[in-house]
């Protein structure tokens, strides 16, 4: 072509690239196609015009199908059309494969589509090849497949019937999303409305409650159990003409009344409704009927979920106490966390139970196991434990009593699946703050100071419920003073997240030393900071984490002049006290006293003085039950300010001989005890106590203020 030269007609050059041109309006029902176009549907080379039946018939039936769908996603979407399609001769032969491309639009007040496209052949597959008479795949076919693998999974991970609802309604059904939803139930002989969108509040009005034996398309799907298809408004009013007013003023030109069929059984119907038109092809239809069985699972699981969501929140809540009545002078918060299966409550419990004596009972306690016979072994210990100690028994008579109906329990059954439990049972004392606790193979208490140091109280224990009828269970007696604050819990709060006992502990520990606020944030925080925000408990990273049910009970003492509730931040007070009782019959106890003086002193800044004050209070502790028959009464406090704290270890045993400073041989095996003591401390002494004795020695933080190692000073 020379410069200047005018360019061809657009005709011309499609002819000569073999392509045809062609124009197809829906409101008219009729397709233009020039002499190119006509070649390739095997007419005569002229420009003609055909109707949708003619150009139907020389097109493979499912080919038309695929057009169809692919011109309604293309409006939708606003893109090209593209597919390719098989040309039949008279003989229904296929002669040749072309790919239809086409630019789609939609008259919003003809309520028709117009396209205009081009024709061209392909060489691959050949006609009359294997290939050539396989279905053809377009983009319509490979989008349908990807909106049902995201149907499918989308409503697989709804939990409940407004979420199935929201789900469904949210659905992009490729070229052909309806705008209006509704799904109708069964109950008896009428229809109800389970839920409806794209429709106002109240117009499911006239459709509620309406007889199945009525002229409607949803109730003749309930009837049958056969779909309706009404792909225009005269057809709706032609086969339904009495329900047709109750529909004419939606504005739809569509209608799909699909069954939604479980396990043979229609349980209701599921109508889509849309503002265009849509013939309703196979491809459709099967699309249609595909979402609608997806649907009517995902109801029947989100019924059946919610159904056991009632049985277990009501077995929760009549299993689970309130914490009414307020304990004077005390506050008290409780959580209880269930385990990530299918049984919203297990086998773990807490209790408060107001006791005849104006004193009150905490019970915290955990059943073996996590399905309904622990759920139902839960229940019956705690009407147990109420009613023992509501005849007055004291912490271990109840413990034991509890013990031996667990064991009948047991006894009574077949004797397959035997439970045992642990428990804690602490009576209170609101007035002084003294606890007396028995303990069943649970976990010790753990007891915030008013400073903010947290120590574990260590427990005299028995065997878990039900493993021996005659087992003895020890009373403790814990002082709680004003501002500490007690923590009973499960080991679930523990051992969640692939914890054990000491690294959960050590998680645990930096949450109570670090919170502020009141008991109320204290509780959410322990709970969170082992199990996340309640938005992931069960869906997310975090839901792995939900091996364990977890029960967790607080109580504060209030502290300060008032009497009131312990400010947001813990009280900083300089006093900080630990007591422990060594019987002549537990030396393994030396052990835990060592532990409990580590842990008052956790934040003391010289580990040599640590390590003293460690080794002194095992040295005496010894003392007493190798050199007497008393037991021996540790208590270990720490006051001040911080850089000039003091430290005071008092051993006081009921003994009448007092200790004297010996000088023991080389190859002696004892009376280094004083001589140790004067070495190390910065203070110390030995006083009658009445009937006994006690030895004391004092450690300071910034070196010593007072009486050195020159000898016993005045306790």
């Amino acid at each position: 072509m020379r410069a200047g030269e005018s360019l061809p007609a657009v005709g011309e050059v499609l002819a000569s690239l073999a392509t045809g041109l062609w124009h197809w309006s829906t409101a008219t029902g009729l397709v233009t196609v020039d002499a190119e176009a006509a070649r390739l549907l095997g007419l005569p080379p002229e420009e003609t015009v055909l109707t949708e039946a003619q150009t139907r018939a020389r097109l493979h039936p499912v080919d038309w199908n695929e057009i169809t769908g692919v011109v309604q996603l293309a409006v939708a979407e606003g893109t090209l059309a593209e597919v390719r399609v098989r040309i039949m001769d008279d003989q229904g032969r296929v002669v040749r494969v072309a790919r239809s491309r086409s630019k789609p639009s939609f008259d919003q007040v003809k309520r028709a589509y117009e396209l205009i496209g081009t024709l061209q052949e392909v060489t691959e597959p050949r006609p009359g090849t294997p290939a050539g008479r396989t279905t053809v795949t377009g983009d319509w076919r490979r989008s349908r497949e990807a909106f049902l693998l995201d149907a499918g999974r989308a409503l697989a991970e709804a939990r409940s019937t407004e979420e199935v609802l929201r789900v469904a309604a949210g659905l992009a059904m490729p070229g052909f999303s309806p705008d209006g939803l509704a799904v109708f139930g069964v109950d008896g002989d009428r229809l109800t409305i389970i839920g409806h969108h794209g429709q106002q509040s109240g117009d499911e009005g006239p459709f509620t409650h309406m007889p199945v034996e009525t002229d409607y398309p949803a109730a003749e799907v309930v009837r049958t159990g056969r779909a309706v298809y009404l792909s225009s408004p005269q057809r709706y009013k032609e086969r339904y003409p009495l329900t047709w007013p109750l529909a004419a003023h939606f504005g739809r030109e569509s209608w799909a009344f699909l069954p939604l069929t479980v396990a043979g059984r229609t349980m209701g119907a599921w109508m889509a409704a849309f503002t265009h038109p849509v013939a309703f092809t196979p491809d459709e239809r099967s699309v249609l009927t595909t979402v609608a069985r997806m649907l009517a699972q995902a109801l029947t699981r989100a019924g059946a979920a919610e159904t056991q969501r009632e049985l277990t929140d009501g077995l929760q809540r009549s299993m689970l106490p309130t914490l009414g009545p307020e304990i004077p002078g005390m506050t008290l918060a409780a959580r209880y966390i269930p385990t990530g299966g299918g049984l919203q409550v297990g086998g773990d419990w807490y209790d408060m139970i107001p006791l005849p004596t104006g004193r009150f009972a905490l019970v915290m306690g955990d059943v073996q196991g996590h399905d309904v016979r622990a759920a139902g072994l839960m229940g019956q210990l705690r009407i147990a434990l109420r009613a023992y100690a509501a005849e007055g028994h004291r912490p271990d008579a109840v413990l034991s009593r509890a013990s031996v109906f667990l064991h009948g329990v047991n006894q009574d059954g077949d004797g397959t699946d035997p439970r045992f439990a642990t428990c804690l049972y602490a009576e209170l004392d609101p007035v002084t703050g003294v606890l007396e606790t028995a303990r069943a193979g649970h976990l010790d208490p753990a007891v915030r100071m008013a400073d903010g140091t947290v120590m574990v109280r260590a427990t005299a224990g028995g065997l878990p419920l039900g493993i021996d009828p005659d087992a003895d269970y020890p009373i403790t007696r814990l002082a709680l003073e004003p501002g500490e604050t007690l923590m009973l819990c499960t080991d679930g709060l523990l051992e969640t997240g692939g914890h054990d006992l000491d690294t959960g502990w050590r998680r645990l520990r930096g949450i109570l030393e670090g919170q502020e606020g009141d008991l109320e944030e204290l509780a959410d925080a322990l709970v969170q900071a082992v199990h996340g925000p309640p938005s992931h408990h069960t869906r997310g990273p975090l839901a792995d984490r939900r091996g364990d049910d977890i029960a967790l009970l607080l109580l504060c003492r209030h502290g300060g002049e008032s009497g009131g509730p312990v400010a947001a931040a813990p009280v900083r007070t300089p006093v900080r006290r630990t007591m422990l009782t060594v019987a002549q019959a537990e030396p393994e106890r030396i052990a835990v006293g060592r532990q409990q003086l580590r842990e008052l002193l956790h934040d003391w800044p010289s580990e040599d003085q640590v390590d003293s004050a460690v080794l002194l209070v095992s040295e005496t502790l010894t003392n007493v039950l190798v050199h007497t028959d008393a037991d021996a009464l540790l208590v270990a406090e720490v006051t001040g300010t911080p850089g000039e704290r003091r430290m005071r270890v008092e051993v006081t045993d009921s003994g009448d001989d007092l200790p004297h400073k010996r000088r023991p041989g080389e190859l002696a095996s004892s009376g280094r005890g004083l001589v140790l003591i004067e070495l190390l401390a910065d203070s110390w002494g030995v006083a009658p106590r009445g009937e006994g004795k006690s030895i004391w020695f004092e450690l300071y933080e910034s070196g010593p203020s007072g009486p050195s190692g020159d000898g016993p000073g005045v306790p």
